[in-house]
C-alpha cells in the first residue's frame, strides 16, 4: 500500500491557486498518471504568475506524492493508488449505504470525553444546558487509508451504556441499539467546508482542503434526539450521486430528483 503523506499547502495566495488547480486536475483523472507536465515557464504562462510561484507548487505538489520531479526528464503525474478510488453514495440510499460502510472499513478513535453540547449540538436534539453529552471523535478508514472524519454527540443517559473500547470496535447505530434506543428517523443536510489543521492531518490532506460536510441528527420512537453526527468527507475517496429524471411539459420541463430510483455506483 502506497504511504500516506500529510501534504501542506505551498505559501502564498498564487501559488496555492496553481497547487490545489494542478491537484485537481490529477486526483480527478483529468492529467493521467505517467503523464507530463508543461515546463515551469509554459505552466506560468498559463496560470499568469512566475516561475518561483509555480516551482512551490510543483514542490508541494511532490511531496503530497502526487508527480515526481526529474532533473533533465521533466514532471510526471505520480498518482497514488488511493486517489482515484472512491466511495459511491446514491444520495437516496445513502443511510443503508454508510451504514453498511460502517460495517466493511475501521475506525480508528482520536478523543472520548464527556462534556456539555454546543450549542447548536443541544438545540438540534433538544438537550437542556445542564445534560451533558458523550463525545467522541473518529476516522473510519478504507484499506488503511482515512477517508471520514466524524465527531458524535450522544446524551450521556445513553452513552453510558457502552464503553470507550466499544466506541472503538464497534459501529454507533449498534451500540445505540443495544442500549435500548428504538431508532426511527433521522435528517441530515450535506454542504462542504475546508480542512482545518487537526482535521487535515487525521484524513491526510492539506490544511484549507475542500471537504464534505454532512450533519445528521437521529431521534427515536419518541421525536427525542439520541445522537448528533458531524461528518467529514475526504472528496478524492468519497462522492454523491442522484438520479434525475426529466419531468413536466414544454417550457415547465425540468430536471427532478428521481427519488427510489437506483443511482450509479463505482
Amino acid at each position: 500500500m502506497d504511504a500516506i503523506v500529510t501534504p501542506t499547502l505551498p505559501e502564498g495566495a498564487k501559488a496555492q491557486r496553481v497547487y490545489l488547480s494542478l491537484r485537481d486536475q490529477i486526483t480527478e483523472g483529468r492529467l493521467a498518471d505517467g503523464e507530463s507536465l508543461p515546463g515551469e515557464q509554459k505552466l506560468a504562462v498559463s496560470f499568469g504568475v512566475s516561475r518561483v510561484t509555480v516551482r512551490r507548487a510543483l514542490d508541494a505538489l511532490s511531496q503530497s506524492g502526487l508527480i515526481e520531479r526529474r532533473a533533465g526528464s521533466g514532471t510526471t503525474v505520480r498518482r497514488s493508488r488511493q486517489a482515484g478510488r472512491r466511495a459511491a453514495m446514491d444520495f437516496n440510499t445513502l443511510m443503508p449505504q454508510l451504514v453498511e460502510m460502517g460495517q466493511s472499513t475501521t475506525a480508528q478513535l482520536l478523543s472520548f470525553s464527556y462534556d456539555h453540547a454546543p450549542d447548536v449540538v443541544a438545540a438540534s436534539i433538544g438537550l437542556d444546558r445542564a445534560e451533558k453529552v458523550q463525545i467522541a471523535v473518529r476516522v473510519r478508514l478504507a484499506d488503511g487509508v482515512p477517508f471520514s472524519h466524524l465527531t458524535t454527540y450522544v446524551p450521556a443517559r445513553i452513552a453510558q451504556n457502552y464503553s470507550e473500547h466499544d466506541l472503538a470496535t464497534t459501529p454507533l447505530f449498534k451500540l445505540l441499539e443495544r442500549s435500548g434506543v428504538q431508532i426511527k428517523e433521522a435528517h441530515q443536510s450535506v454542504s462542504a467546508t475546508l480542512a482545518a489543521p487537526d482535521v487535515a492531518e487525521a484524513l491526510g490532506v492539506a490544511v484549507g482542503s475542500a471537504l464534505l460536510s454532512l450533519k445528521r441528527v437521529v431521534r427515536d420512537e419518541q421525536g427525542n434526539g439520541v445522537e448528533y453526527l458531524a461528518a467529514l468527507y475526504r472528496p478524492d475517496m468519497f462522492r454523491l450521486e442522484m438520479p434525475l429524471a426529466r419531468v413536466g411539459e414544454g417550457r415547465a420541463r425540468h430536471w427532478e430528483p428521481a427519488i427510489g430510483q437506483a443511482g450509479a455506483a463505482g
